[in-house]
């Protein structure tokens, strides 16, 4: 399983949210370069990237932020966060980012995002489903939509979506675990070459094995490195073991 550092930006900072909600911004860092540079300095390959900005006004933002990371180090950023024109597309990659992730536009512009995938195909673009008591989220999780989780996921994955990010809205940033059963859930009703991406809750080492045991592909982790629940050391050594 692939662990994957979450850094997410506001005003160029290294910021993290409770439940998405922008008024629980705590800036962990000024210099997200700095942070990306000691996840690479522990063996880490993976980013998650977030434009924060972005996602609130509709479209990229914080290029230049992804731009750095990239040219800096030899992390493998998936970008996401107000990805809404192909001109946002292709500015993300241009900047450096090796996947991108669309949310709100698989949900309110299906046929922009179904482009992307068979544009750049199903290794560089993730479907972010986001849900919240299994209804999917969008526009920076300020809107419900009637969407719901498990259909969305299955009905992406018959259009070749191969790498779908998670994150259940109620636990993220609140370091009370992940959605076990939730993710369980997906991956039993989905197509079993589904590259499940979990997100949002993680709180404690331990609770990494469980995830690689029941499937998922990856994990973003975000609050319980910054709040240092989660050390440095402790990912480092996993990914030697794996």
């Amino acid at each position: 399983m692939r662990i994957i550092p979450a850094i997410d930006i506001i005003d160029g900072k290294c910021v993290r949210l409770s439940k998405g909600d922008y008024s629980t911004k705590k800036v962990y860092n000024e210099n997200p370069l700095e942070v990306a540079k000691e996840f690479e300095a522990h063996g880490i390959d993976h980013l998650h990237l977030v434009d924060l900005d972005g996602a609130k006004s509709k479209h990229i933002v914080n290029h230049k932020v992804l731009e750095q990371i990239a040219s800096k180090t030899s992390l493998k950023i998936d970008f996401g966060g107000g990805l809404k024109s192909d001109e946002d597309v292709r500015v993300a990659f241009e900047s450096g980012a090796n996947q991108i992730t669309g949310g709100s536009i698989a949900v309110k512009d299906p046929i922009t995002f179904k482009n992307w995938l068979k544009g750049y195909g199903s290794e560089k673009v993730i479907l972010g489903a986001d849900a919240n008591n299994e209804k999917i989220a969008i526009s920076g999780w300020l809107e419900e939509s009637e969407q719901e989780l498990i259909p969305f996921i299955q009905g992406y994955q018959a259009e070749g979506v191969d790498y779908v990010i998670c994150t259940d809205i109620s636990k993220d940033g609140m370091l009370q675990g992940p959605s076990f059963d939730l993710y369980e859930k997906i991956l039993s009703a989905c197509d079993h070459e589904l590259k499940l991406i979990a997100s949002g809750g993680i709180s404690t080492f331990e609770e990494l094995p469980k995830l690689a045991e029941i499937g998922c592909e990856g994990t973003i982790i975000g609050k319980a490195i910054y709040e240092g629940r989660i050390s440095m050391k402790q990912l480092e050594n996993y990914i030697l073991e794996v």
